[in-house]
């Protein structure tokens, strides 16, 4: 089995006027990134505003996705709280020749590391055939994995539980689990991560930053003298200021319109946000390589 290594995306979804999602486009988004320079995406994560978006929609990009050019560079995500949906979701998947997923543990009810492991064994014991990536975000679900129920988790499934993505960065200075792989979720992590053993990122801004997160990729893995990663952890943290999917849907929209629509309660940035924003990463001398997605 190979570990899975490199920068990922936590690709953005993109909508169309009646909110509906837009299956070509969105797929055209991530192919986009990975032409900048990821190694591949995290489709339908909390970027891709994944537990806003329908089932039915969820699978007809998937039937799509298939088909595309990058289909072996996508990881997926589930963005369910119900085990049922999660493990016939994560069927269609597999019989679509998707394996490799990202699922973070239901959010809204309090449990513990005994309950989580639990709620893995129950998905892996009718999707064997799967890599599963945990997702560990405290703010967003209100678990935080512990060290000890991820070595447990991978103890019982040691080719199943492949990796950590580590958004509450409680794990990806403490780990150290052969063929294991960690992404800490930010680029002001990435450079320390990987001098620690990490594999890379799994981030949201990616989406902006794929170039520059590749570069300091590449030149930690060739040994080369760093010379970008203070201009990505700048980047990175002009959009740490604001909720992550407002900035980028806000971002992304002043080049193409689509990129406006948002699902409620998710909003873009007011005028003031957006004019600092901007102000801010003229301030970089940083922008978007030209794009033909959406």
């Amino acid at each position: 089995m190979t570990k899975i290594s490199g920068i990922f995306a936590a690709s953005m979804s993109v909508l169309n006027s009646d909110l509906s999602l837009n299956i070509d486009k969105t797929i055209d988004h991530a192919d986009m990134l990975i032409d900048q320079g990821c190694h591949g995406t995290a489709i339908f994560g909390s970027t891709g505003q994944a537990q806003l978006i329908s089932i039915s929609e969820k699978i007809k990009l998937l039937n799509q996705l298939s088909k595309s050019r990058y289909r072996d560079k996508h990881l997926i995500g589930t963005g369910l709280n119900s085990l049922s949906e999660t493990i016939n979701f994560m069927k269609i998947a597999n019989s679509l020749n998707f394996k490799k997923f990202l699922i973070m543990p239901p959010a809204y009810y309090n449990y513990g590391d005994t309950d989580v492991i639990e709620f893995y064994s129950k998905i892996l014991a009718y999707i064997p055939e799967s890599q599963i990536i945990l997702y560990n975000f405290e703010k967003l679900c209100g678990y935080k994995f512990s060290v000890e129920c991820v070595k447990k988790l991978v103890s019982k499934f040691p080719g199943q539980i492949v990796g950590v993505k580590d958004s509450t960065y409680n794990l990806y200075d403490k780990l150290d689990i052969k063929n294991f792989s960690i992404f800490p979720g930010s680029e002001l992590k990435l450079l320390k991560g990987l001098e620690l053993g990490c594999s890379g990122i799994i981030t949201a801004t990616c989406n902006v930053t794929a170039d520059l997160s590749r570069k300091v990729y590449d030149d930690f893995i060739s040994g080369k003298k760093q010379s970008v990663n203070k201009k990505l952890c700048d980047v990175r943290e002009a959009f740490d200021k604001y909720n992550l999917i407002s900035g980028l849907h806000s971002f992304f929209c002043k080049e193409k319109d689509i990129y406006k629509n948002i699902l409620p309660p998710l909003r873009l940035l007011n005028e003031r946000e957006q004019k600092d924003l901007f102000m801010n990463l003229k301030s970089l001398n940083f922008q978007l390589k030209p794009q033909k997605a959406a």
